[in-house]
């Protein structure tokens, strides 16, 4: 190799590191492919009524499929989902508040952001979405 030149060496050292990942990748569905094929020919199938019935809570479904759901509960599913993802930018915000030279600007942009939280939980209240009757 002392004959190539170094971009040469760097590049196949950097192409061989994909190479890994990808033989790694490639074992790996490799494994689950296996896996999966074992179990389908080593299985039992034996179909009866009980196991093609619908099962949900060890309780025997009775009437239509089709049930009404009250919209609260979904409101309350996205509230919560958009609380604790904005949660997760706190964690990231207090290493970089950590950092030097960054104080005063992050910290009036968390303010911003604290504050479209409250005006959304605040409209939330508002509009009684956050009473559970």
């Amino acid at each position: 190799m002392a004959d190539l030149p170094e971009s040469t060496v760097l590049a196949s050292d950097y192409f061989h590191s994909y190479s890994v990942v990808g033989l790694l990748a490639v074992i790996g569905v490799l494994f689950v492919a296996v896996a999966f094929g074992a179990g389908r020919l080593l299985r039992p199938v034996v179909p009866t009524p009980e196991k093609l019935l619908t099962y949900e809570c060890g309780v025997d479904p009775v009437g239509e499929g089709w049930a009404h759901t009250q919209v609260r509960y979904y409101v309350y599913a996205f509230l919560y989902v958009i609380f604790a993802v904005d949660s997760i930018f706190l964690f990231p915000w207090a290493t970089v508040f950590a950092a030097p030279g960054y104080g005063a600007t992050t910290l009036v942009e968390m303010f911003i952001f604290l504050g479209f939280l409250a005006v959304g939980l605040l409209y939330a209240w508002k509009k009684g979405v956050l009473e559970w009757t």
